[in-house]
């Protein structure tokens, strides 16, 4: 992508060294993150992420940043080594090295873990007890994960040997922190600033936040497992780019895991028709919505990317009342879907339920069920029904009736990608062809 097409608000990494700036050019080195403020023709206004400063710089000087490999080696915990015994910890920390260190678990008491240091040719190790969703070594400072008592021992000493200096990776497991830094993505604690709570997912909080004048949505997961799990997403949103995505700015690494997003001012969908309602929002608009989701969806399938769990909920609404599809990355976070309860009842296609078989037709029948959720304005549906009854009218051919006031043209694609047989769904392609058309036939009209 040449720099011609990076608008502001792009993040990008330097190819090379310039430490020498002449007046208003910005000093950066090879592979800092910068943020483009202003675009001219061969030149960029940036602004340099760990820093803040803001110059001139040439567009020659910069690259896209690169996507992150959704690698199972990728690692936020790479010093974690699961069940070794003491010896061979001692063994893995050799030659002796002040504050190099590693984490294990306990083999003699289980549920808990042993922090690994070498110090002064030795090798000490500190039992971290775990109880009560907490951990410690000293039973004065408390930590909700590993994550954040490593972190928390870089800094001070507390109650061991030495500031903990350097990680012994695990063989063959790659520091997330290294790899996200190197692509670009890792941004910077300092620059963030955080506000009030806008959301709650599954797995954490979501908060409005600033970064470097930006205003940005921030989701924070705090478990170490879900965390870990939550790279998977982050790497999916790392490769792709489309006007009806939400965009990805980058990942902290801070109390497990910041991931850092454009912010959406209007909100999500349910919330936007519900509040607005009939009088508000016109059938063109609701048209243009789903057209929105079309397209962002249709972008995914090409990438071959499922999204899982489309619904009203999961889009959301710029300042512009641009629909933009959220939360796409999320291979779900268990990835066996052995726990089916978990599952999105109302919105999953009948052989994702069945037969754990997820693709891009069963996001067509979760669209089908989108575009029910956006013409009636909200409403839950299935409206009236149990899960268990929903499953079963299904498979005896049972459909959603039409929300009040919705097209027939609208109620018929509906129909189309509630068909019983996956291969009789249309393409998204198919869907964005038809919402233009109908788009077009409303304006001529």
């Amino acid at each position: 992508m040449s720099g011609k097409h990076w608008p502001p608000g792009t993040q990008c990494v330097t190819k090379h060294d310039h430490t020498k700036p002449k007046p208003q050019e910005l000093a950066f080195h090879k592979g800092d993150v910068v943020t483009i403020i202003a675009t001219g023709k061969g030149w960029y206004r940036a602004r340099h992420n760990e820093t803040g400063q803001e110059g001139l710089m040439a567009a020659s000087a910069l690259r896209q940043r690169g996507p992150i490999r959704a690698d199972p080696k990728l690692s936020l915990m790479p010093w974690f080594h699961g069940k070794i015994s003491g010896v061979e910890a001692v063994q893995e920390l050799q030659p002796p090295e002040d504050g190099l260190f590693l984490v294990r678990e306990s083999v003699r008491h289980p549920g808990d873990y042993v922090l690994c240091v070498s110090f002064g040719r030795e090798v000490i190790h500190y039992r971290v007890v775990h109880e009560e969703n907490t951990l410690s070594i000293d039973s004065h400072q408390h930590f909700s994960n590993l994550i954040d008592m490593i972190e928390y021992y870089m800094k001070e000493q507390g109650a061991i040997c030495t500031k903990l200096v350097k990680p012994k990776p695990k063989s063959g497991m790659k520091s997330a922190e290294e790899e996200l830094a190197k692509a670009g993505w890792l941004l910077n604690l300092q620059h963030l600033t955080l506000g009030d709570r806008i959301g709650q997912g599954e797995f954490g909080d979501v908060l409005q936040g600033e970064y470097m004048g930006q205003k940005v949505a921030v989701k924070n997961i705090k478990c170490d497992v879900t965390a870990q799990a939550f790279l998977t997403e982050t790497a999916a949103m790392t490769k792709v780019r489309h006007k009806n995505l939400v965009c990805l700015l980058g990942v902290i690494l801070h109390n497990g895991l910041y991931i850092v997003m454009e912010f959406m001012s209007k909100g999500n969908l349910v919330n936007f028709l519900r509040t607005r309602g009939r009088a508000l929002v016109s059938v063109e608009q609701l048209l243009l919505f789903a057209l929105d989701v079309a397209q962002g969806m249709d972008y995914l399938e090409s990438k071959r990317l499922v999204h899982r769990d489309l619904a009203a909920r999961n889009i959301l609404i710029s300042e512009e009342n641009v629909a933009k599809v959220s939360d796409f990355g999320l291979a779900r976070v268990n990835p066996k879907g052995a726990d089916a309860t978990l599952l999105p009842v109302k919105w999953t296609a009948p052989e994702a339920l069945k037969h754990n078989k997820f693709s891009s037709k069963s996001d067509v029948w979760s669209y089908g069920i989108l575009l029910w959720e956006t013409f009636s304005f909200g409403r839950t549906p299935y409206p009236k029904l149990s899960l268990k009854e929903v499953t079963e009218l299904l498979e005896q051919g049972y459909r959603m009736e039409p929300p009040e006031g919705c097209p027939h043209t609208v109620y018929a694609l509906m129909k189309s990608c509630w068909a019983l047989e996956p291969g009789k769904r249309p393409s998204f392609k198919k869907l964005t062809e038809k919402l233009q058309k109908e788009l077009k036939h409303l304006k001529d009209v």
